[in-house]
């Protein structure tokens, strides 16, 4: 396999995970973080392994910046088949009346314009080659409010509405579309949630198995290669005891 992946948010959790199994895959891999030690460190993971990659240091917030990470990219590298948009977060857990505006402005920025920016910068190259697959990482979130989780979970749906109608938009092509809504997946989620609070991290994972990074990065690689007339359109992924968003059976 020749074909070229980049995936967004790549130096930790689902995206670092992502990153490995595509690369052990046969992908070559593109990765992009805003953290450039922690982005080289996976890098060399992907070596370790046989994988050839390359690597972009910038933020999705920033519109400018994706555009040239996407135009200046070595005439090797631009013919992107896979793009996984996985760079996101969570902030915050409290009453939206109570919400913290500079979290709720990273959320709105990261999860849903990110996502748009990279789409709207590496799409177009896939639709003239007519070749190509956007897999967007969602979230359980995004079907149903849970309590204090307001604009997080707003982001979620709108990512879910953002990937059906992108997928309706390339019907014509041979470009397939696939948002993949993980549930609880152990990570730095919830220290980043929780600002760096390890304590009350902890206990969002207490008295069940969660997933991990590994398993939504299985379900990745399943979509990305199933044969070309398959379209993997929408995957939830939950822990056994999970049933929801809000129902946990805690043992």
């Amino acid at each position: 396999m020749n074909r070229i992946a980049m995936v967004t948010g790549a130096t930790s959790g689902i995206g670092r995970a992502t990153a490995l199994r595509l690369a052990e895959s046969g992908f070559r891999m593109i990765i992009t973080a805003r953290r450039a030690d922690e982005l080289a460190a996976v890098a060399e993971e992907i070596r370790a392994i046989g994988g050839d990659v390359h690597t972009i240091v910038f933020d999705v917030r920033d519109r400018e910046a994706c555009r040239e990470a996407v135009a200046t990219l070595p005439e090797e590298w631009k013919e992107i088949y896979l793009l996984v948009n996985n760079a996101g977060l969570a902030l915050g857990l409290e009453p939206e009346f109570e919400g913290d505006f500079a979290d709720w402005d990273t959320m709105i920025d990261t999860n849903i314009k990110g996502l748009l920016n990279m789409t709207r910068f590496v799409v177009p190259g896939m639709v003239e080659r007519n070749s190509g697959h956007v897999v967007n990482i969602g979230s359980v979130a995004g079907d149903a409010a849970y309590a204090n989780g307001n604009v997080y979970c707003a982001t979620k749906a709108a990512v879910k509405t953002i990937t059906d109608g992108l997928r309706l938009d390339l019907v014509d092509t041979a470009v397939r579309v696939t948002n993949i809504k993980p549930g609880l997946v152990e990570t730095d989620f919830s220290r980043v949630r929780f600002h760096g609070d390890e304590k009350r991290a902890e206990s969002v994972y207490k008295g069940i198995k969660p997933l991990t990074g590994a398993d939504i990065a299985d379900v990745v690689a399943y979509a990305a290669l199933a044969p070309a007339h398959v379209q993997i359109a929408e995957v939830l992924v939950l822990a056994t005891h999970q049933g929801s968003g809000s129902v946990i059976c805690r043992k």
